[in-house]
């Protein structure tokens, strides 16, 4: 490990750690563009950030790590890119499961699965069947997701139950509502991180990051490393998170 790594690592308070981070995972065809590749090359490299992004996490100890890696928007990008992506993503969980299991990490994923490929959810169905009994870590693949479309959603199965006499409408609360997220049974984010230096939630969890900080880096995804996680959690670890009190307040508490 380099000596600019330990430093880093060094000054992380293991006792003060996000429970929960969601990355944005920005920049990879800009990234590839650069390089006059093809955009599907930056996907293809990637992959390496997400490993390191997941196993980094879990040597720390975050308990739940969250990526946004295909939205319900990137349907309407040409078909060949999608395509493409589809193939990278079932090529990579089937390889990367033994990998998940020697780290006890348990792969969860949220959003419209249904409209993924029959092959690639049926992949990701069965990684997920694989590693359900990990504890370490909760690593969730936010596919074919938006959060416009999750609260939607949660509004049609709350209308649902009220349409069969299940709950009454006066009974729909800030715990009903989240009961019908794709989140439910996970705590909100507390860091949210986006790469490729764009300053946009671009329909992430909106719900959920209600009181996130957030946290932009200037970095494209493929070139997002362990340094780059650790400084984030650094300039979380150094901020005040006051849920609308006053500073006096928190230190009260």
């Amino acid at each position: 490990m380099s000596d600019k790594r330990m430093d880093l690592k060094s000054r992380i308070d293991p006792a003060r750690l996000p429970g929960h981070v969601a990355i944005i995972m920005d920049g990879n065809g800009r990234w590839a563009k650069q390089r006059g590749k093809p955009r599907t090359f930056g996907h293809h490299n990637g992959v390496t950030s997400v490993r390191e992004a997941a196993e980094t996490a879990a040597e720390l100890g975050i308990k739940y790590l969250t990526l946004y890696a295909f939205s319900t928007e990137n349907w309407n990008r040409p078909k060949l890119e999608t395509d493409a992506l589809m193939s990278l993503l079932l090529k990579t969980i089937h390889k990367e499961t033994k990998t998940l299991n020697k780290n006890n990490i348990r792969l969860n994923a949220i959003g419209n699965l249904q409209s993924l490929p029959p092959l690639t959810r049926k992949m990701l169905e069965k990684a997920m069947n694989n590693t359900a009994g990990n504890d370490r870590m909760t690593l969730t693949l936010a596919l074919s997701y938006s959060a416009r479309w999750e609260l939607l959603d949660a509004v049609k199965k709350i209308g649902k139950r009220i349409g069969e006499g299940e709950l009454d409408a006066d009974d729909i609360d800030q715990s009903v509502f989240e009961a019908s997220l794709q989140t439910h049974g996970m705590p909100d984010p507390e860091l949210l991180i986006r790469t490729s230096g764009e300053y946009r939630i671009s329909n992430f969890l909106l719900w959920q990051i209600a009181y996130s900080e957030l946290y932009f880096s200037p970095k494209f995804w493929p070139d997002f490393r362990k340094d780059d996680l650790y400084e984030a959690l650094i300039d979380y670890q150094n901020r005040e998170r006051r849920f609308g009190k006053i500073s006096e307040q928190i230190k009260a508490d």
